[in-house]
């Protein structure tokens, strides 16, 4: 069978939400607690956190310290034990933001001739600042390496044949339409762009812009980068910066992109359309780059708030299932319809809501499952997924009794929830406990039927996932009550007015029943991991499995 007609049985097979099932029994006990969900518990949790008064949540105001006194006192109120450092709920996370200082240089010279070219930092490219030198330079030769991508598992390598040792590459983001979606997500994270750049020997990596939308700026970096900084003063995690290997990491415009084609005899439109086409399309530019800037930054604490509930088996008590949501939002912006403050009640103040009303399921059942369960409410995300990153990376238990990850990011209970799409969930056995929860509760399963929006790289799941721990994301699925089956629609309308914008707080929007429904099918897909004597695997051969198992 070809792969193509394959990938497409194995979808057909999960859209039925019942190919990987089976009858799922819960006990009475459970049953009875998980009828105790109530939708004015999520109300209630989402007035509190999306109030005005926490201005946004952004990680390091007083709002968002807000939010994790909130949290701390629900655990603490609940019964919730601590599960963060130093026997508290927190966990410390001081975040760097670093800026590129003003004397930013960024010239090019066809090697060996000519004059240099100067390009205007802040118009013809973007610099980012290096979060631990405080002054960098770099003047090395440039290739093309296509979109980056090394993955001859899957018979396709852009740097096959191409030499770059010491030298800066320049990738145009995307990937091969053959690659399935999640495998393409990854593909075009510029963490994974960055790394590959290093284990090739690359010293610098230049962003290219499609050239057919020349209207396309690079982008603004006044704001700053953010990364994570350890107790040493080096980077700890960031999506940004993979090691000091690489001394340049820059963005170019649509023109100066099709600039650099032109002076080594290329036809950028041809290049763009061989990648497209799904071929490497790799050269060298014949051209060398000299970039010099200074760095400077701002460092500021932030904090995981993290609960837990201990197992009842003597020795699977020792290992872990992570239920993980983000806490922060994006603060105070620009005044739309004339407020600035972004509330952020989809956007995740229901996720944390849904975790607390998932940790509070638990302490209600006497017998607690057999594996520990660690409620993990994350800071940073919309910077990054740092703070999943840094919890993940360096976690408040053993990394290696972490089985799996269950993340709550903006569930869009704006509807009826008929069907979910359990993201990541297809590359390991939690596929099963999924389809199973999904079943019980009367729901099917559908495959992403928005794989173009890279949702898997996007929220905190992702995180784990490059930890080598199997995790998954709840989203919502596209089955409507009148058969018509687009979800989608109606969530792209409430995107365009709400995400990210003063207008998503608590407001008619909300579906609390499937807030509730929400609560109970996350809780049960966590319950059957805790109770599962095996631990959850990835697939045999999968794609992730094999780059980030442990």
């Amino acid at each position: 069978m070809k792969r193509s007609s394959l990938l497409l049985c194995l979808s057909a097979l999960l859209s039925t939400g019942t190919a990987f099932s089976q009858t799922l029994e819960v006990p009475k006990n459970v049953t009875k607690a998980l009828k105790k969900t109530k939708p004015s518990d999520i109300k209630k949790h989402i007035a509190y956190l999306a109030d005005d008064k926490l201005k946004g949540r952004q990680p390091g105001t007083e709002g968002y310290q807000m939010a994790v006194d909130y949290v701390v006192n629900q655990y603490k109120k609940m019964g919730v034990e601590p599960g963060g450092e130093n026997n508290t709920y927190l966990q410390l996370v001081r975040l760097r933001r670093s800026f590129t200082g003003a004397d930013a240089s960024f010239s090019s010279q066809v090697t060996g001739q000519g004059t240099a070219q100067t390009w205007t930092v802040g118009k013809d490219v973007a610099i980012n600042p290096h979060p631990e030198q405080s002054q960098t330079s770099v003047e090395a030769p440039v290739v093309f390496v296509g979109h980056g991508i090394s993955a001859p598992d899957l018979g396709y390598d852009d740097y096959a044949g191409q030499d770059v040792k010491g030298k800066i590459v320049m990738v145009l983001r995307g990937a091969p339409k053959s690659f399935p979606s999640t495998v393409a997500s990854y593909s075009i994270d510029v963490t994974t762009i960055l790394r590959n750049a290093a284990e090739h020997g690359a010293v610098g990596v230049v962003m290219a812009t499609n050239t057919q939308n020349p209207k396309i700026t690079v982008p603004n970096l006044s704001r700053g980068v953010n990364s994570v900084a350890g107790a040493d003063g080096k980077v700890a995690t960031s999506r940004n910066y993979v090691s000091d290997k690489i001394k340049l990491m820059a963005t170019l415009s649509a023109p100066a992109t099709h600039q650099f084609f032109v002076k080594a005899g290329l036809d950028t439109a041809q290049a763009f359309t061989t990648l497209r086409s799904g071929k490497p399309a790799s050269a060298d530019l014949k051209q060398t780059v000299k970039a010099s800037y200074s760095s400077s930054n701002k460092d500021f604490d932030s904090w995981n708030v993290i609960g837990k509930i201990t197992g009842s088996d003597p020795q699977l008590k020792n290992e872990y299932v992570v239920h993980s949501a983000h806490l922060d939002h994006v603060g105070i912006t620009a005044p739309v319809n004339g407020d600035s403050i972004n509330n952020g009640a989809h956007d995740n103040a229901s996720g944390v809501a849904s975790l607390l009303e998932i940790a509070r399921t638990y302490t209600r059942i006497k017998e607690k499952p057999k594996r520990s369960i660690l409620i993990v409410m994350v800071t940073a995300e919309e910077m990054g997924l740092l703070g999943s990153a840094y919890f993940a990376k360096y976690p408040t238990v053993p990394k290696s009794s972490i089985v799996a990850d269950i993340n709550t990011d903006m569930p869009t209970i704006i509807a009826p929830l008929l069907s979910v799409v359990g993201l990541g969930s297809n590359h390991s056995t939690l596929e099963t406990p999924v389809a199973n929860a999904a079943s019980y509760l009367g729901m099917t399963v559908e495959a992403d039927p928005e794989p173009n929006e890279n949702r898997f790289i996007r929220s905190d799941q992702y995180s784990f996932v490059t930890q080598g721990i199997p995790a998954l994301h709840i989203k919502y699925g596209n089955k409507t009550a009148d058969g018509l089956n687009n979800l989608n629609k109606k969530v792209a309308e409430w995107r365009a007015i709400h995400y990210h914008k003063p207008q998503d707080e608590l407001n008619d929007t909300f579906d609390f029943e499937a807030g509730s429904k929400y609560v109970q099918l996350n809780f049960l897909i966590s319950y059957q991991v805790a109770n599962n004597p095996e631990r959850p695997t990835w697939k045999q051969g999968d794609f992730f499995g094999t780059r980030f198992g442990q």
